[in-house]
């Protein structure tokens, strides 16, 4: 469907001279953009420069006002082409949208419970092998669905799970992995696929930092059974609130999309009734004959689905996702031909083999030897306004509310603590200008020179 067509509609049943007032609101908003929202200068020392922060232009407002103007305020047409277009961009037959990144973590792993997998479902006390070095709504879903996390350790410089540990973490109780494509890095898929087929493990791939990240030319959240994306502000594209969940199975989708919307086993989109042409011919045990089907619920589910004006904001983005890689990308590789000159004291970041990596952020891991902390180089950069984040949670199991879950540890995590107190990483996102990086990199040099002068 073309731009002016999904923001205009042709099909939408109004009045000549209201059409000709949308089309009038619509160049205003491109107006107002230009005027309001004017890019402003970077000053060194004085501009903030950000981990990650949205990227848009007058389209996104265009589009936001158009599907504001429609008051269709739950998922509708914009939210149908969003999907559509996503999966065109990710080569899968089904994507569902949800309100967040966490959600579709939520509904990923909720819909591997669903009795309607009989035999292979996921069930109370059964064991996911997970990493510790992660972000919370990775792990959470696990605990959520009663579950048990089984942590094994990192490798650096991915930054992702260390394969050669999970078969030791096996036992009759595994039945699924679920674990990020770290900082928009690829883990080694084709080990993870093989552990799988060979123990009928369910594979949960989270995507939230990785849209358009490749392994061996094919897009990540494609290999494994079920996948997540969000669209939060720091994301590859944003929404502002939003998320997406995955899958090349119908099966699942239909679970997906039943646990999304309230658990019902009906599947008529949001307005809409009897799609299936038999909605009070159904029978379900224990429930009077023909009962509406659109009130029978076969899951425990929840309302998550976003409204029309989200995913027009989406739409808009999608049309610049191939750009923003490519800066994400592009940045990335001037960051780590600029920080070599560092490698005395940092573990500069590696992409996995066969990876084409989709990069969330630029890691950097403080070696032993080195004459400060990761507290002294984080206090120094946000002072100088240069942001940093750690590697999430470090390693969840020390997280405040991690005390009283139920979880097991195979090993030791001598790698996903390391992250935790050694580990930080600067931003690589679509905004970032080389002005802004090579004051970073500034930063840090005028950092590792000043305590050289005071440990000499």
């Amino acid at each position: 469907m073309a731009e002016d067509e999904i923001i205009f509609n042709p099909n939408l049943d109004i009045e000549p001279e209201a059409r000709k007032m949308r089309e009038q609101i619509i160049q205003m908003v491109k107006n107002y953009y230009e005027i309001s929202h004017k890019k402003k200068e970077f000053i060194p020392g004085k501009s903030f420069v950000h981990t990650n922060a949205r990227v848009f232009d007058q389209d996104e407002i265009q589009m936001l006002t158009s599907a504001s103007l429609d008051f269709w305020l739950t998922a509708g047409r914009f939210n149908h082409e969003f999907e559509k277009k996503l999966g065109e961009f990710l080569d899968v037959k089904f994507v569902t949208t949800t309100n967040s990144g966490s959600s579709a973590n939520l509904l990923a792993l909720s819909t591997l419970t669903s009795e309607k997998l009989e035999d292979r479902a996921l069930k109370t006390g059964d064991e996911v092998i997970s990493v510790a070095a992660s972000f919370v709504t990775t792990v959470n879903p696990i605990i959520q669905n009663n579950l048990v996390p089984v942590f094994v350790d990192i490798e650096i410089p991915s930054y992702n799970i260390n394969t050669k540990l999970i078969e030791n973490a096996i036992t009759e109780k595994t039945k699924a992995i679920m674990i990020a494509h770290s900082l928009g890095n690829p883990f080694d898929v084709d080990e993870i696929i093989r552990i799988a087929k060979k123990y009928n493990l369910w594979v949960v791939e989270d995507c939230c930092d990785a849209l358009g990240a490749k392994y061996d030319g094919k897009m990540v959240g494609t290999f494994g059974d079920v996948s997540s994306l969000s669209f939060f502000p720091a994301h590859h594209i944003t929404m502002g609130e939003g998320g997406a969940v995955f899958t090349n199975n119908p099966l699942l989708n239909r679970i997906i999309r039943s646990i999304r919307d309230w658990g019902r086993d009906c599947y008529c989109d949001v307005g809409q009734s009897n799609t299936c042409g038999k909605r009070f011919e159904w029978n379900f045990e224990g429930l009077p004959e023909g009962y509406d089907h659109k009130f029978v619920y076969t899951h425990t589910g929840y309302n998550l689905k976003i409204t029309d004006m989200q995913a027009a904001i989406g739409l808009a983005q999608l049309k610049k996702v191939k750009n923003f890689i490519q800066k994400r990308r592009d940045h990335f590789r001037w960051l780590k031909n600029h920080l070599k000159e560092f490698e005395k004291y940092f573990i500069l970041p590696e992409e996995t083999s066969k990876s084409e990596p989709s990069w969330f952020g630029f890691p950097l891991t403080i070696k032993n030897n080195a004459p400060f902390s990761l507290n002294e180089i984080n206090g120094y950069l946000i002072s100088h306004n240069v942001d940093t984040r750690p590697i999430f949670s470090g390693n969840i199991t020390l997280q405040p509310y991690f005390k009283n879950k139920n979880f097991r540890i195979v090993g030791e995590l001598q790698n996903t603590n390391k992250v935790m107190t050694h580990t930080f990483w600067i931003g690589v996102y679509p905004g970032l200008t080389i002005e802004m990086m090579e004051y970073v990199v500034k930063t840090i040099r005028d950092f590792i020179q000043f305590i050289e002068t005071q440990k000499s």
